[in-house]
């Protein structure tokens, strides 16, 4: 490996011999020169990784020649040496861009961590990373071993996500290699938990030896602000939010709101129309078909004419949890940005609204329309690329905004969450059924279809699992982990098509464990 080169510009020169000595020890190679004119002829014929600067010079100063080597080399990282403690200096060197400074006399300890800070941080970083990587690896495997509960299984989501966004820059990598196939494990372990406690969670709502539910977010993270009947309440739905693409778009909001987060199980299917739903009405899909015929008559799962009553059901919650409400339950679903704009116009005149819900589309959008556009799939190849795209358009989205417009309002909460997640789809199951079975990817209802067992879980009794019955002689079937179904019929077709996109609807921990953020404002 070749030696770290650095420039070292100082008119007593002669005087930091020990520290150049000390650095050449180092393994650094040292370039010295005494003025700002030599300097300037070094940059232009060699690449330095680092330059130390004197700032009192005879002749041409540290600034003025820190201002001619960024104009050769504005990427080298500049540290100012100075004898000046003034503010107003330090002001002006930051101001033309020196990375760091440092005050004389300076010692050779102080000098090998700036180096190390700019010319090894990457080498240090990825060293700590690998121990703490391979800490987190050796603590999930311990709880996979030792059958995870609920919340365990959440501390062991979190983990993965959080190495996903760390190591997921460098895919080729063998630690992320490593990471996709621990992933692959805990997912098939999850699919195997949710088999054995699903049906007892969702009928034994009474029992506390469980997770929360999305039946239970409006009660459990909403209900107490209304009733605390302060400033106004924003509860956000990101449709199809992963928890990965929070994680990366958080870090925008710090500032402006305090945070409380927590997380939740989503129900199955984990597709808009059920867990959206469920979500707004604090109820079960059965019990929505049973209560509300009226707002569960289409026999289809078409997401355009299933999730048309949302503020109706939200209302109807309101009512059933007797919240006495300051005004009427406002309710806007952005699915595109022209909507988005004439909420973030007019976002200023709901002060005093007591309950403001607000559905976000984009990322399902994203999500459906990647299987059909072969831009999607090339700007978005993988959760890493899918994440930085999710930030990219937050960052400059109208929803960016509203949360702008929110953090100004006294006494404002934001409760923001999501129905569902989704996963990369990467192995096909094959499926028969009859011609009503839905056509869903993840999920499937109908008659008499057949699946294979293992990558399946398959409902023959929808009330046990409080789903719709839609027909006496109904069943469902879900996908689990990274598969999707597929029929024996132009299979090859709908496999190339299908294969590597995200969807949603089965059974994974990125599609059913979920984040729930309560925000408050400042002022």
């Amino acid at each position: 490996m070749s030696k770290k080169k650095i420039l070292w510009v100082d008119d007593e020169i002669e005087l930091l011999r020990s520290h150049i000595i000390f650095l050449s020890e180092k393994g650094y190679e040292i370039i010295t020169v005494t003025n700002g004119e030599d300097a300037i002829e070094a940059v232009k014929q060699g690449n330095f990784d680092l330059i130390f600067l004197d700032e009192m010079m005879p002749g041409m100063g540290g600034l003025e020649t820190l201002n001619y080597m960024k104009e050769i080399d504005n990427n080298v990282p500049v540290v100012m040496v100075t004898k000046n403690e003034e503010e107003s200096l330090m002001h002006d060197a930051i101001g033309s861009k020196i990375s760091d400074y440092l005050i004389k006399p300076v010692v050779p300890s102080q000098i090998l961590m700036v180096c190390k800070k700019f010319l090894e941080k990457s080498k240090i970083s990825g060293e700590y990373a690998t121990k703490d990587y391979l800490q987190d690896f050796n603590s999930i495997n311990r709880q996979l071993f030792e059958a995870p509960d609920y919340e365990e299984w959440i501390d062991i989501y979190l983990k993965l996500v959080k190495w996903d966004i760390e190591l997921g820059k460098d895919a080729q990598s063998d630690l992320y290699k490593t990471l996709v196939e621990l992933k692959r494990e805990c997912n098939s372990e999850f699919c195997k938990y949710i088999e054995n406690n699903y049906k007892t969670w969702v009928n034994n709502l009474e029992s506390t030896n469980r997770p929360t539910l999305t039946v239970e977010v409006l009660d459990k993270y909403v209900v107490e602000h209304l009733k605390a009947n302060e400033g106004p309440v924003f509860f956000l739905v990101i449709d199809c939010l992963r928890m990965d693409q929070w994680f990366v778009l958080e870090k925008y909001l710090y500032d402006m709101f305090t945070f409380t987060k927590d997380y939740y199980y989503g129900i199955i299917p984990s597709a808009t129309p059920y867990a959206r739903n469920s979500l707004f009405s604090g109820l079960f899909p059965s019990e929505i078909e049973n209560y509300y015929p009226d707002l569960w008559k289409n026999d289809t799962d078409d997401e355009n004419s299933m999730n048309k009553h949302e503020k109706e059901l939200l209302r109807i919650f309101c009512e059933r949890k007797r919240i006495k409400l300051r005004n009427d339950v406002k309710y806007i679903k952005i699915i595109d940005p022209e909507l988005g704009k004439n909420l973030e116009q007019n976002l200023h005149t709901h002060v005093n609204t007591h309950l403001m819900a607000i559905v976000i589309n984009f990322i399902d959008m994203i999500v459906h329309h990647r299987s059909d556009s072969a831009v999607l799939k090339e700007i978005a190849p993988d959760e890493a690329a899918f994440r930085s795209l999710t930030e990219s358009w937050f960052q400059h989205s109208n929803l960016m905004n509203i949360f702008k417009i929110i953090s100004k309002m006294k006494n404002a909460t934001i409760i923001v969450t999501t129905d569902h997640g989704s996963i990369r789809t990467l192995r096909a199951s094959k499926i028969m059924g009859n011609r009503d079975t839905s056509t869903n990817l993840r999920f499937k209802f109908g008659k008499n279809f057949t699946a294979e067992e293992k990558d399946t879980v398959y409902i023959r009794n929808p009330q046990d699992f409080r789903l719709p019955k839609r027909g006496m002689t109904t069943s469902y079937i879900f996908a689990k982990e990274d598969n999707f179904f597929i029929y024996p019929t132009d299979y090859n077709l709908y496999l190339n098509k299908y294969k590597d996109t995200f969807q949603h609807g089965g059974i994974s921990m990125e599609e059913m464990l979920l984040p729930v953020i309560t925000m408050k404002t400042k002022v």
